[in-house]
């Protein structure tokens, strides 16, 4: 759902994301952050890379039966919907969407696809047949470095679309609720 940025909203909200959803989200987080505070404690680094590539098999098919907002199909845009949105943001003009905007929907798979792929070679490193390969390790090295990227472009693009929209999204991903504009 598209909405224009208007100078004054009403105030009212609507609930946007599920409880499933935040949760997911915000334990994401605190996983990523220990696995990555954790490095060189590798039994809890493991533990907590597990934890992560079991919320990203809920997250999948969360994305599937969750609620609207939550489901795939609801926001992955196609690469003119993309890009014109990218461009849009450019000139400043970008629309407001209730749920992800294009922008967001690219990053949310970037960041599924980077961490289920630094789970896949951190369970690599202590299988017999890759223990000790090194390009195995640089691999990892460089997707959990690409992460870093990733989330600082996401936290950005939050940031951004926060002050342009005039609304706080940080708050909208603890309580589930979006303001919704006057038309």
């Amino acid at each position: 759902m598209t909405h224009k940025t208007h100078p004054r909203a009403t105030g009212t909200t609507v609930r946007v994301w599920d409880i499933g959803l935040r949760l997911f989200h915000w334990s994401l987080v605190a996983m990523v952050a220990g696995a990555y505070l954790t490095e060189d404690l590798r039994k809890i680094h493991r533990n907590l890379g597990y934890i992560v590539l079991a919320l990203l098999a809920f997250r999948l098919g969360w994305g599937i039966i969750g609620s609207r907002h939550a489901r795939f199909a609801s926001f992955l845009p196609g690469p003119a919907r993309l890009i014109g949105y990218l461009r849009d943001i450019l000139r400043g003009r970008e629309a407001r969407y209730l749920g992800h905007n294009p922008a967001g929907a690219a990053m949310i798979v970037a960041l599924l696809v980077t961490l289920g792929l630094i789970g896949a070679t951190g369970y690599m490193m202590g299988m017999d047949r890759y223990f000790g390969k090194n390009w195995v390790e640089e691999a990892h090295e460089a997707l959990a470095n690409g992460l870093l990227v990733l989330i600082a472009l996401h936290i950005g693009g939050v940031l951004l679309a926060s002050y342009r929209h005039s609304e706080n999204l940080i708050r909208a991903m603890v309580t589930g609720r979006k303001r919704v504009d006057d038309h």
